[in-house]
């Protein structure tokens, strides 16, 4: 069951706002019934919905968790013509979008749909969704280190922050660290080591709210199920 002015939006017929309008104006009927009611639930299965009197079909919402090898861009048409994760995709999944991007030498969990609401709640900081980080680091990562980024670092102007981040093992040669982020600012987790003048070797992003990247293998995806979008977004 979904909210009828979600289903609107997910139909591509209007914004949810735009939608909350047309209830309130009594132009949608579901099932040959005006309602009017704002958080009247629809089920998309069953329900028979119509604006002005025409059929509005549901669009099938796609979310799938991927893991990004390296070596692949989140675009569709790269410039450099480097392979895209969408040649990982069936073709019929055509109108989904990243959910946020890893750049071409990152790797790890990345999701992709074609329901703007699900990418907008993932991506804007006001949600504070969190995302997990694994990071070899070329040398000598010290606690004092993690602290810095956790209390914030500016760098290029911009405000850098971990909110939680802890040394997995580490030499004088290399470092392993775990780092939680809650923003998508541009090359953020390199940012911050760049910061110290530490060479990011590998970066990994293990996990996105509660969604684990498990054992996933890089290049391959799985479909997510509505429990696990239900843990991400909660009842939109």
């Amino acid at each position: 069951m979904v909210r009828l002015q979600k289903y609107l939006a997910d139909a591509g017929v209007a914004s949810r706002r735009a939608g909350e309008q047309f209830i309130l104006a009594g132009r949608v009927c579901v099932n040959g019934q005006v309602i009017r009611l704002l958080g009247t639930k629809v089920d998309p299965e069953r329900d028979k919905v119509t604006v002005d009197g025409q059929l509005v079909a549901a669009k099938k919402l796609v979310y799938v968790a991927m893991n990004k090898p390296v070596g692949c861009v989140c675009s569709r048409k790269d410039e450099l013509n480097r392979p895209t994760i969408y040649e990982l995709l069936p073709r019929e999944w055509s109108t989904v979008q990243t959910v946020g991007r890893l750049d071409f030498n990152s790797e790890g969990l990345i999701f992709l749909t074609n329901d703007g609401q699900f990418a907008l709640r993932l991506t804007h900081p006001r949600y504070g969704i969190r995302k997990k980080y694994l990071v070899t680091v070329e040398g000598e990562v010290k606690h004092a280190t993690i602290e810095l980024f956790k209390s914030g670092i500016y760098h290029e102007g911009e405000k850098l922050t971990a909110l939680a981040g802890r040394i997995v093992s580490g030499t004088r040669a290399k470092s392993v660290v775990e780092l939680e982020l809650g923003e998508g600012k541009n090359r953020e987790v390199r940012r911050l080591f760049e910061s110290q003048a530490l060479t990011v070797k590998k970066l990994q992003r293990i996990q996105i709210g509660k969604i684990r990247l498990a054992e996933l293998k890089p290049g391959k995806w799985r479909t997510l199920n509505p429990v696990e979008v239900k843990t991400l977004i909660g009842d939109l």
